[in-house]
Order: C-alpha cells, then structure tokens, then sequence
C-alpha cells in the first residue's frame, strides 16, 4: 500500500481578469455539478494551451 503524502501547494499570486460574460457562462455551465471550481476549470486550461503553443 502506498504511504500517504502531504500534499504541497503550489505559491500563487492572486490576478483580476476580465472575461466575457458568454465564456463566464460556458464555463460554469461546463463544470456545472462536477467537483470543480471556475478558477481550477481555467489554470487546467491555461496550462493546456500553453503546452500546445505553437511558438
């Protein structure tokens, strides 16, 4: 059986955004019921797009 770890968070710093109010509503129609929050929802994406960059 695998020991448990303590999880580490990560250090974040807080940024205001704006976004359109039809993504706002995709999105928490998105994760509507589903253990997630809008901000997770957007690092996950974030973090996507950026791995698939094309630069």
């Amino acid at each position: 059986m695998d020991k448990f770890k303590i999880p580490v968070v990560p250090a974040t710093t807080n940024k205001t955004i704006r976004f359109p109010n039809d993504v706002i509503e995709a999105v928490e129609k998105a994760i509507q019921g589903k253990e997630c929050t809008f901000s997770a929802f957007v690092i996950a994406a974030v973090r996507m797009a950026l791995e698939n960059i094309d630069e």
